[in-house]
């Protein structure tokens, strides 16, 4: 089974803007690299503060992970809450459970002050088990979100098909239309002088007084400093790269009858994952979203795993195995040792270049936070009190360390294989794997994905493959 190119997303919101390639050279107060939520978000923000701003996209705008996400808007991530507090306490995780609410807000002023229609829907969200050995873990989870600040509490009632041991439910979340989102900052952009640049790949990027950014088509961008809004950051120093993994999802959806769609947003870490939700559509029907089937990128067995996914919906969840049409994508997480977002200076002899990374599948609220976070350092405004939370340069825990070394060895052993599939990452030299599913060539090691003619598709790597 093949996966589609574009996600739902991508096919119902066209762009409304073409923006040409940069030639030649360019000076700014501020270069965001990456045109995702969190360039786009940081942008404008940075544009409200007065300074200069630059974004530069390799691809389209709006079209790289953001816009192949599943569009949840949510505090309640999986089960983070109860092991956030265990491991760095209750204070961490009620700082964490600050941000992604003030996310939420955000999105919805933003929405409001720009007349964007994003499809925005309030919704309960859910985290749930089948399993009756795993109740305990969610009555822990509730306690811990509860104590975060969230209107949490155990339920057995989710609205779902099917009947669940127990669940996490926590109230007033949102689910929206990224890319329309996405698409209404672009208008706010260029009404406000913000210059875009699509199909400009950087390759190449030196931090100084003066940063300079080098871009494949020879010319040079100057600026006093940088954002890397690129998923997995174009550079990036050791000791943040030992922290960061990668996985992929797959995303398979399809239009049933409103009557016979679930209420709220769902997510379990059984059967490999499940995340469930619906998106409006018309004619008394609804888009039925599902993702899971987690992997590394290039692993083997890429299109068994679509193809379980897609089983899974059309025996558990009504309609979808009558639906005419299924859009199926995939989109690509990056995942910290110790679970929380890397945002701001990279290491500590850094001064003007920043990042963006780590959400671990939570990139949509993470994203809006690590904008306003980025904001404040390049603008001196009072930092939001999570951000040590996000500190790229914290410390990590010693009972995180073993997760550090297991990952090296792993990586290690994606460099010095070479009999699978001979080909390497022009980026640093893993191994890559095929992805049959969508016919890519992929990085296990740092993500960055490849077409089968070898073009760049997704960085870090900026050179295609040789024949």
């Amino acid at each position: 089974m093949r996966a589609t190119e574009n996600s739902y997303w991508m096919d119902s919101a066209p762009p409304r803007h073409a923006f040409p390639p940069l030639e030649g050279d360019l000076a700014a107060d501020v270069v965001v690299v990456g045109a995702g939520i969190v360039g786009l978000c940081t942008a404008r923000e940075l544009n409200r503060a007065g300074r200069d701003v630059v974004v530069l996209e390799a691809g389209r705008i709006a079209a790289g992970v953001t816009g192949h996400t599943t569009g949840k808007l949510t505090s309640l991530h999986g089960l983070c809450y109860d092991r956030l507090s265990r491991r760095q306490g209750q204070n961490a995780a009620t700082l964490y459970a600050e941000a992604q609410e003030e996310a939420l807000r955000q999105v919805t002023r933003i929405c409001g002050e720009l007349g964007i229609d994003a499809h925005l829907e309030t919704r309960p969200a859910y985290t749930y088990t089948r399993d009756i050995e795993r109740v305990e873990e969610i009555h822990a989870e509730a306690a811990a979100a509860s104590a975060a600040g969230l209107r949490a509490a155990v339920v057995t009632d989710t609205g779902l098909p099917y009947p669940v041991a127990a669940a996490v439910r926590v109230e007033d979340q949102l689910q929206f239309h990224p890319r329309r989102f996405l698409l209404g900052l672009v208008d706010d952009l260029v009404a406000h002088g913000v210059r875009l640049h699509e199909s400009t790949r950087v390759t190449d990027l030196r931090e100084g007084a003066d940063c300079r950014l080098t871009l494949e088509g020879g010319g040079t961008v100057h600026a006093r400093d940088v954002v890397q809004a690129t998923q997995f950051p174009l550079r990036c120093h050791t000791t943040l790269l030992m922290r960061l993994s990668l996985s992929r999802e797959f995303v398979v959806a399809a239009p049933v009858e409103e009557r016979r769609a679930p209420y709220g947003m769902y997510v379990t870490s059984d059967h490999g994952t499940r995340s469930v939700r619906t998106a409006p559509l018309d004619q008394g029907r609804r888009l039925l979203i599902v993702a899971g089937e987690t992997f590394e990128p290039g692993s083997e067995g890429a299109g068994d795993r679509l193809e379980r996914l897609e089983e899974w919906a059309r025996a558990r969840l009504p309609g979808f195995a009558d639906a005419p049409d299924v859009h199926r994508w995939a989109a690509e997480d990056v995942h910290t040792v110790d679970g929380m977002p890397c945002v701001g200076h990279e290491h500590p002899d850094t001064q003007h270049v920043y990042v963006a990374t780590g959400f671990g599948g939570w990139g949509l609220s993470n994203g809006i936070a690590a904008a306003r976070l980025l904001t404040a350092h390049l603008t001196g405004a009072p930092r939001p009190a999570w951000t040590e939370l996000f500190d790229p340069r914290r410390r990590l825990p010693v009972r995180e360390v073993p997760g550090v070394v297991r990952r090296q060895a792993a990586v290690a052993g994606h460099y010095l294989s070479g009999r699978r599939t001979g080909r390497r990452c022009t980026h640093m030299g893993c191994e890559l794997g095929f992805n049959e599913a969508e016919r890519t060539w992929e990085c296990p090691c740092h993500g960055s994905r490849f077409g089968a003619d070898g073009r760049v598709l997704q960085g870090p790597a900026t050179r295609p493959l040789e024949d």
